[in-house]
């Protein structure tokens, strides 16, 4: 093909492109068919494989969501993650979205292993363990579990899960002042499947999470999050002394950045900004 060929075929593919992301934009609500292939072909006088290309890069952006058997769709708004120590529940409030949570197991256990490394306390101690499912505008986002020494705070689950488990360690002189974050991704388990609603798309974000008040480890969690419905957004500043990631063994003594690194916490978005994440 011809370079001129070739830049002629890339704008008719911008051009379809464009008009998709002005339909989601200006008239379409989400879970709207978007116009055929075929329809498309015709309207931009281009091959079906110009138009799935279009379609195709909307998908992998978020904009859209293909239904097998079914045809295209507006995708739900995609969150994202900012790092700032917030709630789910505040920050779902804040854009206009109700919170939700679905207690899936509460009790206390003994810390296995890297429960107790990453905390600085040794196997089996006791641990508050609380699993729950989040939601927004009845939509499940997440699936957290958390991992509190007991001895920090007794009396922290005699009535109850608390709404926020931050707000709970607030209240008892335990105010988590910063943490560590670790992100990766993979495909979701068959549990997270279900708990999610997870159809097309079996992709989950994994955040494993340390929660310091202070110089002293408060909280280990690990959550999982609909890959379709959150992206990372992280802001940059100049570069300085900061903390390094660490996955294993940790340093209970480690002295964090003088400026406390906010922490994420997220929640769904409606105009695909950012989010935040209740403990």
């Amino acid at each position: 093909m011809s370079r001129s060929r070739s830049q002629a075929s890339e704008h008719k593919y911008l051009t379809v492109r464009a008009y998709l992301a002005d339909l989601v934009a200006s008239e379409l609500s989400v879970g709207d068919a978007v116009p055929s292939e075929r329809s498309l072909t015709e309207k931009f006088g281009v091959s079906r494989m110009t138009v799935r290309q279009a379609i195709d890069a909307l998908v992998t952006e978020g904009v859209l969501e293909r239904a097998q058997g079914r045809g295209t769709f507006v995708a739900p708004p995609r969150a994202d993650f900012e790092m700032r120590l917030t709630t789910f529940g505040e920050e779902a409030r804040r854009r206009g979205m109700e919170p939700g949570t679905d207690v899936l197991e509460v009790g206390t256990a003994p810390a296995p292993a890297s429960v107790a490394e990453s905390l600085g306390r040794a196997t089996g101690d006791p641990m508050h363990h609380v699993v729950r499912l989040r939601s927004a505008d009845g939509s499940p986002m997440s699936v957290e579990e958390a991992w509190i020494p007991v001895d920090l705070a007794p009396d922290l689950l005699d009535d109850g899960v608390p709404e926020s488990l931050y707000g709970a360690l607030r209240e008892r002189g335990l105010a988590p002042t910063w943490g560590e974050d670790t992100i990766t991704a993979s495909d979701a388990t068959v549990q997270e499947q279900k708990l999610l609603g997870l159809r097309a798309s079996r992709a989950v974000m994994r955040t494993v999470r340390r929660t310091f008040a202070g110089d002293a480890p408060l909280m280990y969690s690990r959550s999982s999050y609909r890959g379709d419905r959150y992206s990372v957004f992280v802001p940059l500043r100049e570069a300085r002394p900061t903390l390094v990631p660490r996955t294993g063994a940790t340093d209970a003594t480690s002295t964090p950045d003088p400026t406390p690194t906010d922490h994420l916490d997220p929640v769904p978005v409606p105009a695909r900004a950012t989010e935040g994440n209740d403990r």
